[in-house]
């Protein structure tokens, strides 16, 4: 089984076919399982200035009012999540659109005051998406969170993949993003680290910052989780998620 991260920044902006939905597809058809797992950052971004709102990142989470909240439902639960769905039937994929809180999924805490209606994952349960893909579907999962209580959450897709990718004992958790891996100085593209243990990885996390850190986290998740590997790679093309599926592309990380 292979859980993708399938990265807002990744998805083309225009609306337009995306030849990585494509390659998915095909995947699937050739009996590969897929569990496939959606942000929307940039698709938040443009709803909240139409709103006039100015985005708020902490340590590369985004702060959550209730305002901000009902526009990320909206957009990852509605527009983002119908839309990548909606594509896959075109292909003639049997997908199913659901948030990370249905069927008992996720369940989160809200993480930290300063942030809102931020989650944290507090408990994990495979056993729904094991019953889609029995019965021939491909989840495609929004991260939109809820609490023991029924409370909406935001939670980070990144997180959520590399949760359900532990708890899936994935193969491989792909994480398809607008650079070309882990960067060790980030923003410095020749910084890239190609290949990395658990054990470093935990090591140097406190080097991280911005977006990079809730990569690098849901990567330890995965892993320490009982996923077999992470991909970290730029996914904006089609042929580096070919080869992120099959061979060797940014950053592998490893028990």
């Amino acid at each position: 089984m292979k859980v993708i991260k399938y990265g807002g920044h990744a998805l083309p902006k225009d609306g337009s076919f995306d030849p990585c939905l494509e390659l998915i597809a095909s995947e699937f058809k050739k009996g590969e399982k897929i569990v496939l797992v959606h942000g929307g950052g940039p698709q938040i971004n443009e709803e909240l200035e139409i709103h006039s709102i100015k985005p708020e990142m902490i340590n590369g989470l985004r702060k959550t009012t209730p305002e901000v909240f009902k526009i990320v439902q909206k957009v990852l639960a509605g527009d983002v999540l119908r839309g990548i769905t909606n594509q896959l039937i075109g292909l003639g994929i049997d997908a199913v659109g659901i948030s990370s809180g249905d069927g008992g999924l996720i369940r989160a805490e809200q993480k930290m005051a300063e942030l809102g209606l931020v989650g944290e994952i507090s408990k994990v349960d495979f056993a729904f998406i094991d019953l889609l893909i029995a019965n021939g579907k491909l989840p495609v999962i929004s991260p939109n969170g809820v609490n023991i209580h029924g409370k909406g959450l935001n939670l980070n897709a990144d997180l959520v993949a590399g949760a359900l990718g532990g708890a899936a004992r994935a193969q491989k958790v792909l994480f398809m993003t607008d650079v070309v891996g882990i960067l060790e100085n980030y923003p410095d593209p020749t910084s890239l680290i190609k290949e990395i243990s658990f054990a470093d990885l935990s090591a140097m996390k406190e080097k991280f910052v911005g977006g990079m850190l809730p990569k690098v986290e849901a990567a330890l998740v995965a892993i320490n989780a009982g996923a077999q590997s992470v991909v970290i790679f730029d996914g904006r093309k089609a042929e580096n998620l070919r080869i992120a599926l099959h061979g060797e592309i940014g950053t592998l990380v490893v028990p």
